[in-house]
């Protein structure tokens, strides 16, 4: 809850470790645009993708949280989950969201993208799969509003 008694909203960040400049850059300003929001970021908190939404948000003052499939962590976790599950924290990370955002991503972001939609679990994408029921978006800036849109409704 934030000082006012309203819900912080919990937004899930998903994307390969091995990511170019280019999408890491994309990861960043997500990060850093759901925590200007007031919004907590949940990631795999591993490196690439994950770890530039992390810097993002950490250096904008948001809390991030790293659902870690070990014991490894990325520095910009406020708190680091260490599940010891490997690819099945998978699971935890996209229960654990209100909403997901995908950037660009390879097949483990493909399966969090299978198991969000499965479950219900709205996911709005950034350059990544296109398959029935993911939103595209062009921006992070959309995918971010669209995100906290969703989650308004809740």
């Amino acid at each position: 809850m934030d000082g006012l008694g309203r819900k912080k909203f919990q937004i899930a960040v998903i994307g390969a470790v091995e990511a170019d400049q280019h999408v890491q850059d994309l990861a960043f300003r997500v990060g850093s645009l759901i925590a200007d929001q007031g919004c907590i970021l949940l990631t795999g908190g591993r490196g690439g993708v994950m770890e530039a939404a992390s810097r993002g948000a950490h250096e904008a003052g948001g809390l991030v949280v790293g659902i870690l499939p070990g014991s490894e962590g990325n520095l910009y976790l406020n708190v680091a989950i260490k599940t010891q599950m490997g690819q099945a924290r998978n699971v935890i990370l996209v229960e654990s969201a209100d909403a997901v955002i995908a950037v660009a991503g390879s097949y483990g972001t493909l399966s969090e993208i299978g198991v969000a939609l499965r479950i219900g679990k709205p996911v709005f994408g950034i350059d990544t799969w296109d398959i029935p029921g993911l939103t595209p978006c062009r921006t992070p800036e959309e995918a971010v509003q669209n995100a906290v849109s969703f989650c308004q409704l809740l």
